[in-house]
């Protein structure tokens, strides 16, 4: 008889090993468990509180700084029929810098790092993914844009006596609707951020898409080119965050409905490419 011991059959073994059941219980993850990845990740980097905290101090500084040397110089009857709200958009258009560059970041800084790939592994539906980036960002977005904006607009009735109060179409323009705006904006830098891959490169781009059509605009003084002139200074980002609070460049152009119509429509067109080469893409 051989001494050589013989190895079992498989199907031995597996009959003889003992049951293990794991103590986590096994669910089917869905977008909430997303959505809370993401509000974790989002909460935890030092690059947002340093991003939402230079934004809120330049929202509500810039608001305040503004009423202040208003109150200070203006005479009795200057600001009679003024619009009160309306001298809080230098700080927002100022802030939006700031959404836009952590809408670039929450995206783009994780193809980067390589976390991105940490990030599919845990969560292989990429379109989920993106969709709760883009919720948790917009709700951020939205909630500190709109604590900001009300703060800023209530130190303006409270500081510019001689302005006329504002209805109330214009307290919800001048708060809830360029929050909105705002948000939305930061939603298509999120989108240009997942379709650039590239952190510096998407930035650039939304710095430019909100500035080079009123510099553009600004240096064509040939009558052959006042019809793009004026379409320029219509659409361009300045001036539709100014609708909100009815200090426009033009007297023609989009109201302030419109320009969220408008928002709404670019940024799911950004996001409709961001999806489609999010699934065609290798991470």
């Amino acid at each position: 008889m051989s001494s050589v011991q013989q190895t079992p059959p498989p199907q031995v073994w597996q009959q003889a090993a003992p049951g293990y059941t794991s103590p986590i219980p096994v669910v089917r993850t869905h977008l909430g468990h997303a959505v809370a990845s993401e509000w974790t990740k989002i909460r935890s980097v030092r690059s947002t509180m340093w991003t939402l905290g230079v934004f809120v101090v330049m929202v509500v500084g810039i608001g305040l700084l503004t009423a202040v040397l208003i109150a200070a110089n203006a005479g009795p009857d200057d600001l009679q029929g003024d619009n009160p709200l309306s001298y809080g958009v230098f700080g927002v258009l100022l802030g939006s810098m700031c959404v836009i560059t952590l809408g670039v970041l929450t995206t783009a800084s994780e193809y980067g790092t390589g976390m991105i790939r940490t990030t599919m592994v845990a969560c292989p539906s990429r379109g989920r993914v993106l969709a709760a980036k883009a919720i948790v960002f917009f709700g951020v977005a939205f909630t500190f844009t709109f604590v900001a904006t009300l703060v800023v607009a209530l130190a303006d009735v409270a500081l510019l006596d001689g302005a006329r109060t504002p209805t109330t179409g214009e307290w919800v323009k001048g708060t809830f609707g360029v929050s909105l705006f705002i948000a939305l904006l930061g939603l298509l830098s999120l989108a240009v951020g997942s379709v650039v891959r590239h952190s510096a490169g998407a930035i650039t781009i939304m710095i430019g898409l909100v500035l080079a059509p009123l510099v553009l605009a600004l240096f064509m003084f040939t009558e052959s080119l006042s019809g793009l002139r004026d379409f320029l200074f219509e659409y361009s980002i300045p001036n539709l965050l100014s609708t909100f609070y009815a200090e426009t460049l033009t007297d023609s152009g989009p109201s302030a409905w419109d320009t969220l119509v408008i928002a709404l429509v670019v940024t799911g067109g950004a996001f409709g490419l961001g999806f489609a080469l999010l699934e065609k893409r290798d991470v």
